[in-house]
């Protein structure tokens, strides 16, 4: 695939799934740091819903789905770095074995999120150290082919550069509208959301953004691009335009296609369930560059 873009249409081999339909299913407790949650989309049973993915303290990339994450009870609702503990069971309808049901009612969260920062991202590191972490896509491929994985950690060499597309829909149809607001009508989906509880709509991302980056492998380019679908995109998005109007986009390319690659930035990379070999990008990790240990030393050469 030397210089070739990857898009959502490569077609690829399907892998066998690590759970068998027959297998039988039971729930148990789990303590999850999560590490990444996408931005929500209508859901018919559910209102909305976001990919949540995590890890185990022992290691194991966990996906949690689906989760109408703006409706849980507030003191249920964790965020990025945040240790949480609840019951979970392997998923029934995603045979990916990565993808578990999460019991919300169960959630109980750490009070704080992992510190960031240079004194707080070396915990960070050390934990993430426990998930292997790919150098060019084409590894992360070959895994899947080999051994089933449908979440993989990918640094890559080089971002080339963010593309904004305008979606064929900006604004939800009627359709979605009613799946959004379906919950205002009904709350039977958790005991902790009161009856007649008002929930905001949510709005839709009138564009698709996509990182086009590099892997050096060998003294070989190998070129990718890979749409991002990480809430705090979304949200970053959400608040240049309410800062900036129209001039929004200067300050959003200026914290994607700069500041994110000045530090160690890697990528959590998910499949989707209904495309098993088509990737996107669920969540960036940047952690400030490693500092070379005898620094200070070359600074006096």
């Amino acid at each position: 695939m030397g210089g070739a873009e990857y898009t959502a249409q490569h077609s690829q081999k399907t892998s066998a799934s690590n759970i068998g339909i027959g297998d039988k299913v039971a729930s148990y407790t789990e303590r999850i740091l999560i590490l990444c949650k996408t931005y929500p989309s209508p859901s018919a049973k559910y209102a909305e819903t976001s990919c949540v993915a995590g890890m185990t303290a022992d290691g194991r990339f966990i996906r949690l789905y689906p989760v109408p994450f703006r409706l849980v009870a507030d003191d249920q609702q964790f965020r990025k770095w945040q240790w949480i503990t609840a019951r979970i069971e392997k998923a029934r309808d995603d045979h990916r074995p990565e993808s578990h049901r999460i019991f919300v009612d169960t959630i109980e969260c750490d009070p704080e999120p992992l510190p960031s920062g240079r004194t707080g991202w070396p915990a960070r590191a050390e934990l993430l150290a426990k998930l292997q972490l790919f150098s060019n896509f084409a590894d992360v491929q070959k895994a899947q082919e080999d051994q089933g994985i449908t979440l993989a950690r990918l640094r890559p060499t080089r971002i080339l550069g963010l593309d904004i597309r305008k979606t064929d829909n900006p604004i939800w149809t009627n359709y979605e509208k009613e799946k959004l607001l379906r919950l205002q009508r009904q709350s039977e989906l958790f005991d902790e959301v009161e009856e007649g509880k008002q929930i905001r709509l949510l709005e839709k991302l009138p564009f698709d953004f996509y990182y086009r980056y590099e892997c050096h492998i060998d003294g070989q380019s190998f070129a990718y691009k890979h749409k991002i679908v990480d809430w705090e995109v979304g949200a970053l998005f959400r608040t240049v335009r309410r800062q900036h109007g129209e001039a929004w986009e200067a300050p959003l390319r200026k914290k994607l296609e700069q500041e994110l690659p000045s530090r160690d930035l890697q990528f959590l990379l998910g499949t989707i369930h209904r495309f098993p070999h088509q990737w996107l990008l669920i969540s960036l990790i940047y952690p400030p560059k490693p500092q070379l240990e005898n620094q200070n030393q070359e600074l006096l050469f």
